[in-house]
Parts: structure tokens; C-alpha cells; sequence
């Protein structure tokens, strides 16, 4: 293998930045399987990153990129051969080991996912957001929860995780009601089959928290978190499951069990970092076929990954919409 090109996170008393770098092989993590990286993609965890305290980052210097696909260069695994389109999320990829916005990913074997019937394009369209999104769609159904029982929101739903959701839910028969604090995506949201659009929840920010609310949802995919994630599950139905897997808003959860005891509502945290690698490799199966999301080109933005910090900070700043994929194979 000859020398790469890789963005490289490093921290200093400046704070932390991210420049272009020649990186050689040995300087790739150990793994089984060696990735020539296609493409990539943003998500909220590949902004912490490059965020001081961010959190999400055991050291630096990294290359972060959460999400990769591509081609496998070189494998000791039986798993897979030289040439195999696959694809690789979660874990410690772009956290703990270097990421996919590099021109060469090495992973573990047993993170490792064959892209199927998926282009490695749509792979990454897709990607940690879009897989949490059918986590959450999943969970729901799996609750028991049919288009019958009544509307289900989606907080956050201009992001990556929140685009996906409206698409797989309404595709599957759903009212959905999309909530943002973007008006102007309003049109957007409705295309992708939102029955309503709404702002922001609490509708008063400012009001003190509810122990009940008024029911209003049978089900719920939160991406937000915080006031938002207790105003929802204090207005869900009986029997009502709240999908929870985002914190823009906050990590803290200022509510009471009521909601839990008196109307039998389940809060189910969705977790796409550690799920074993044999069901994340059937939910992708599913993401290729009965689950692919139907409108995904109309959320998805391309971006070269040396540009990829602009598109980063958009997404900190809460400015983003849809998801952007990010183009390695040729980006730098």
C-alpha cells in the first residue's frame, strides 16, 4: 500500500483542528480487514470530534468518519475477500481508531458489513443516521405499534436520523408528524411524507414541565432530547414507546415515572454504537431491501472530504439539513 490521504483531528492548546495528512500503513489500527474507503458521511458524533470536550474521543491525534464503505484491499479474514464491496459503523471507528475520512480504513472482521444489494453511495447515504432511524421504526413496530393507533412524531426531523425516520414511517403506513425548528423545511418534510408539520416541542420552552399532558402520540422517534424528550413522553398515549437516541438538546431528562406507571409508556434508548455485529448485519439486509428508505436522494448532499469540516460545523450549529455524503475516493 502505497502513502494516503487522510483528514487527521489533532488537539492543542488551540483547541482541536483538522487538516489533510499523508498517512502510511502502518499507521492504520490493527484489523482483519483492510478498506480502500469510498465514501463517508456527517453525523452528529463525527462534530463532537472536532468539538473541545466533545466527548467522544478517547485520543489524538484521529481520523474521524463514523461511517465508511468501499471496496476490501486485503483480508485474513474468511469472512470476506479482496474486492468485496462492505461497509463499517459504530464502535470505536472515527472515536478510538482512525475513521472513514481516510483513503484506507482497517477494521475488525466482526464490524465489518457486506454491502448486499446497497451501492457503497447508498451505503453511506445511509449510514450510523439512517440505520438509527430503522432501529427506531423497528423498535416501534415491535412495541406493537400500527399505523392504526394514532400519530407518531419526530423530533429533530430536518437531521439525518429524524429524515430517515419520516420516510421509513410514513412508507410503512404512518401519520407522521415531523417537528423542527426549521419552518422553512416545511415543504421538504411533506415530501418526504410527514402528514403534519410542527415546531418545536415544548411549544413554550419556557413553561415548567408537565407531570401528564394531554395524549397525543402513539409512538414517538426522538433526535433531540432534553425538554423536547420530556414534553413527548408526558403527551404519549397508553401503551405509548417513545425511540429515543438523540441529546442535541440536552442529556438531562427533567420528568416523572407517571407517564411510566399510569399510561404504560415505554422509553426505548437506541444504541447503533455496540449492537453485535449479527443483528446489525440483518438490519442492513433489511435496509437493502423491504426497509430501503424510498426518498433518499432527496435528503442527501455530497461534499469532497477535504471540504467536510464546513458541512461539520453546519451541523454543530444545528444549520444542517438531510444528510451529507462524504466523497473519499477522489475528495482529497
Amino acid at each position: 500500500m502505497d502513502d494516503f490521504h487522510a483528514l487527521v483531528a489533532r488537539q492543542g492548546d488551540d483547541g482541536i483542528t483538522a487538516r489533510v495528512e499523508t498517512l502510511t500503513e502502518s499507521e492504520l489500527p490493527p484489523g482483519e480487514v483492510t478498506i480502500r474507503v469510498a465514501f463517508s458521511s456527517v453525523n452528529f458524533k463525527d462534530a463532537l470530534a472536532l468539538t473541545p470536550k466533545g466527548g467522544v474521543v478517547r485520543d489524538y491525534p484521529i481520523v474521524p468518519g463514523i461511517d465508511l464503505t468501499g471496496e476490501v484491499m486485503a483480508s485474513s479474514s474468511d469472512e470476506f475477500s479482496v474486492g468485496d464491496a462492505v461497509l463499517a459503523h459504530g464502535y470505536e471507528i472515527g472515536t478510538g481508531r482512525h475513521g472513514g475520512y481516510a483513503e484506507y480504513a482497517r477494521v475488525p472482521a466482526d464490524e465489518v458489513v457486506a454491502l448486499g444489494s446497497l451501492s457503497p453511495y447508498e451505503g453511506a447515504a445511509i449510514g450510523t443516521a439512517g440505520f438509527t432511524a430503522a432501529m427506531s421504526v423497528q423498535a416501534l413496530i415491535g412495541r406493537g405499534i400500527g399505523p392504526n393507533d394514532g400519530p407518531i412524531v419526530v423530533t429533530g426531523a430536518t437531521g439525518g436520523v429524524g429524515s430517515v425516520s419520516v420516510d421509513l414511517l410514513s412508507a410503512a403506513g404512518f401519520e407522521v408528524v415531523a417537528s423542527t425548528g426549521k419552518a422553512e423545511a416545511a415543504d421538504r418534510l411533506k415530501a418526504l411524507g410527514a402528514a403534519e408539520v410542527i415546531p418545536r416541542l415544548p411549544a413554550d420552552p419556557d413553561a415548567k414541565p408537565r407531570t401528564l399532558g394531554k395524549t397525543r402520540w402513539a409512538g414517538a422517534v426522538d433526535c433531540v432530547g432534553g425538554a423536547t424528550l420530556a414534553d413527548v413522553i408526558s403527551t404519549m398515549s397508553y401503551g405509548g414507546a417513545v425511540a429515543a437516541s438523540g441529546l442535541t438538546g440536552g442529556p438531562a431528562l427533567n420528568t416523572t415515572v407517571m407517564p411510566f406507571i399510569l399510561r404504560g409508556v415505554a422509553l426505548l434508548g437506541m444504541d447503533s454504537v455496540l449492537m453485535p455485529i449479527g443483528p446489525r448485519r440483518e438490519l442492513w439486509d433489511l435496509l437493502g431491501g423491504s426497509l430501503k428508505p424510498r426518498r433518499l436522494s432527496q435528503i442527501t448532499h455530497d461534499v469532497d472530504v477535504k471540504d467536510v469540516v464546513d458541512v461539520i460545523d453546519q451541523v454543530r450549529a444545528g444549520k444542517f439539513s438531510g444528510r451529507a455524503v462524504v466523497k473519499v475516493a477522489g475528495g482529497f
